[in-house]
């Protein structure tokens, strides 16, 4: 039986004169077929709801204009067709767009089950992150065991949640921040080894310590600028994924090149993905992966939760590059 639901709910709404965001109210809307009402306690912050705010983000067809990707809380209702969860279960998703609310709704697809341990705050930091990690790095990347990643911004939401995965299936892990704490923070996640690219070049670190070996897989959301060190430092079938669409400027490559090394280079956006895909990506997740989150040996590290009526800040805090793992959003 479904809970009383609101007529409405307060959500971070984008002020349209400031690009601020301001404390409003939405209306609550039932849930569709397949589709699951949450009552929110927690919502992840991402770079990406910062684009939409500013105007810089096209909105994929048919997307909540509130901002959020993923939320932790309550089943509050559920439509027609869901079967596998019911009123009061406790859930996290992957939205498109929403999550900023008191309630929003998700597919059923791309909703889990919060492991018992696991607080809402830790939740609301797993849905974009470890779907984003599993997608790029394992699922079209095929990291495997003993191979050697180097992911940039290890410090942030994504870049910790690949650190932990990565070395939680075995492989060998480099890792960039900006920061001497940053780094300290990488090597506790359990980075082989972190380079201060502020003040080193990653690459000239990467080799030091690569010695005759090279990096297999590289998760790049940085894109042009660092383009030619991360092809240099790939060895043969070395794996290039790019994951942020932010980074402007045209990709210059010599085919031959990337021939001789047997390169492969892809990327993929998480949001745009149609609902199968992301469905796939969930199921995977959820069987690879939650047993992980269960046990604790993957932990969600959220630097810091801000109530909804403070999201602006929360924004300012992820903007100034400061933040130690994810930055989430409260009820």
């Amino acid at each position: 039986m479904n809970l009383e639901i609101p007529a409405s709910c307060r959500a971070a709404l984008v002020d349209s004169a400031s690009r601020k965001l301001v404390l409003g109210s939405v209306p609550v809307f039932s849930p569709g077929a397949g589709e699951i009402l949450i009552k929110v306690s927690a919502m992840g912050g991402n770079r990406l709801d910062i684009d939409q705010k500013k105007g810089n983000y096209r909105l994929p067809e048919g997307a909540s204009p509130v901002l959020g990707l993923e939320a932790a809380g309550t089943v509050a209702a559920v439509g027609e067709g869901v079967s596998r969860y019911k009123t009061g279960d406790r859930v996290m998703a992957l939205m498109n767009g929403g999550a900023y609310a008191e309630y929003a709704v998700s597919p059923e697809e791309t909703t889990l089950p919060i492991p018992p341990l696991m607080s809402f705050e830790e939740a609301a930091a797993v849905p974009e992150a470890y779907l984003t990690v599993w997608s790029n790095v394992f699922m079209d990347a095929k990291l495997k065991a003993g191979e050697v990643l180097l992911v940039h911004g290890g410090a942030s939401g994504v870049g910790s949640a690949t650190i932990q995965t990565a070395k939680s299936f075995g492989a060998v892990v480099i890792a960039t921040a900006g920061s001497d704490e940053k780094v300290r923070f990488c090597l506790e996640l359990g980075a082989d080894c972190a380079i201060n690219d502020r003040e080193k070049d990653f690459e000239t670190e990467a080799l030091k310590f690569l010695g005759a070996r090279r990096v297999d897989v590289v998760f790049d959301w940085i894109g042009p600028q660092y383009l030619q060190k991360h092809l240099s430092l790939l060895g043969r079938r070395g794996r290039l994924v790019f994951i942020d669409s932010r980074s402007e400027g045209s990709l210059s490559i010599d085919p031959g090149f990337i021939m001789r090394k047997n390169l492969i280079i892809t990327g993929s956006l998480l949001r745009p993905k149609p609902l199968e895909e992301k469905r796939a990506i969930a199921l995977e997740v959820e069987n690879r992966l939650l047993p992980k989150l269960a046990s604790g040996e993957l932990l969600p590290r959220v630097f810091r939760g801000f109530p909804l009526a403070r999201a602006e800040e929360a924004h300012c805090v992820m903007e100034s590059g400061k933040s130690l793992g994810k930055i989430v959003l409260t009820v």
